[in-house]
Order: C-alpha cells, then structure tokens, then sequence
C-alpha cells in the first residue's frame, strides 16, 4: 500500500462539464481509518478525504457539509 495516492475525479454525468474533463488529488496517508477500517488518506487542505483499501477500492468521506460523494473516483499511486 502506498503513502500517496493520485485520485482522479471524472463526470461523466455532469451537463456542464465534457465527458473527458477530470480534476486530479494528490493525497497521502494519515493516521486514521476510514468508516470500513482501512487507512484514510487526505490532501493538504484536510478536505478531500478517501479511505483506500489495499486492492485500491477508494471511498470517499466527507469532511464537512455540502460535499458531493457520487462523483467517479479512481486511485493510483503516486
């Protein structure tokens, strides 16, 4: 399992945005679990955050209010 992971965040649903657009995370490991127990991972600011299990599936948690968490998420280590 890696400390860093790339996320990139693809819409291919989103009426405003072409399929191809993607907006790229770098996030690394903290010290924490996520909800289902394996390592949560977080970006600089603290406010995208993925629990990454160690087959790569990423689930992401929210960090506060308003937050979207159907977008499509893939993980790559960086």
């Amino acid at each position: 399992m890696s400390d860093t992971y790339t996320l990139v965040f693809a819409y291919p649903d989103a009426p405003d945005r072409a399929p191809e657009d993607e907006d790229v995370v770098v996030v690394h490991r903290t010290d924490r679990l996520g909800p289902g127990g394996h390592a949560l991972y977080a970006d600089e600011t603290g406010i995208v955050l993925a629990e990454i299990s160690d087959q790569d599936e990423v689930r992401m948690v929210a960090s506060g209010g308003h937050q979207d968490l159907k977008v499509s998420v893939r993980a790559h280590p960086a």
